[in-house]
């Protein structure tokens, strides 16, 4: 059994795709993804419809993303709406339908809202690890979390928490294309929307299978943060 852990997809399910091809997900493997499922890329509809397959085989922890949380606020609020569509709502919304964007949300299916309602979770821990979409306060626990750090908190210099556990998150971009590992946090946002990868990584092992939205594919190791050059 594998923990294997996907960074911020951003609407890119094509890419979310050949990537779990090149992973070769096992049916006892359990997949974590940090959340922002949705923006910026070209198919958000997509990627949600894969997340919710896979939850219904009860092998997928999904957490909650900022972008994720974005889009279920503006379904009530004019105001959250356009802010959301400004920060890539646009690209889901177009995902959904033709119409005229940010008029109406109604062509998200229920299904979908309840994904991101219901199913996501904002944390997850294992005996070795825990997982965050962003960020996490070292000295409280995982339950007196404020939102606002796991979901916005950007990854700065992080101290270890107090938990002894190794933080997986996402969120804070990689313009690198590689993970950025502290040893004890370990961010695998790798900038799929941009000019780098989804990465996938195996959190015991440390080996990282990645593609893009070039179409390459590529298979490597976590860097010891003591050297330079990962995979």
């Amino acid at each position: 059994m594998r923990y294997l852990a996907i960074g911020d997809i951003h609407g890119y399910s094509d890419v979310l795709s050949r990537l779990l091809r090149l992973v070769d997900v096992k049916p006892e493997d359990w997949i974590i993804t940090l959340g922002d499922y949705v923006d910026r890329g070209p198919d958000s509809r997509g990627v949600l419809d894969q997340l919710i397959a896979l939850h219904r085989r009860g092998r997928l922890i999904a957490l909650r993303g900022n972008h994720d949380t974005m889009m279920l606020e503006a379904r009530n609020d004019p105001e959250l709406l356009e802010e959301w569509i400004h920060c890539g709502g646009n690209a889901t919304l177009a995902s959904y339908s033709s119409a005229v964007l940010g008029e109406s949300l109604m062509e998200v299916p229920r299904e979908h809202w309840a994904f991101l309602e219901d199913d996501c979770l904002d944390w997850y821990e294992i005996d070795t690890h825990f997982f965050v979409h962003a960020n996490a306060d070292p000295d409280l626990a995982l339950e007196e979390q404020p939102l606002y750090l796991l979901h916005w908190e950007p990854l700065f210099d992080a101290r270890p928490h107090c938990s002894g556990k190794i933080m997986i998150c996402g969120h804070t971009k990689q313009r690198s294309g590689l993970p950025r590992n502290l040893g004890h946090t370990i961010c695998i946002d790798t900038w799929v929307y941009g000019e780098g990868w989804l990465t996938c990584l195996d959190v015991a092992t440390g080996k990282i299978w990645q593609a893009n939205r070039r179409g390459e594919e590529r298979i490597g190791w976590l860097t010891d943060p003591r050297e330079e050059t990962p995979l």
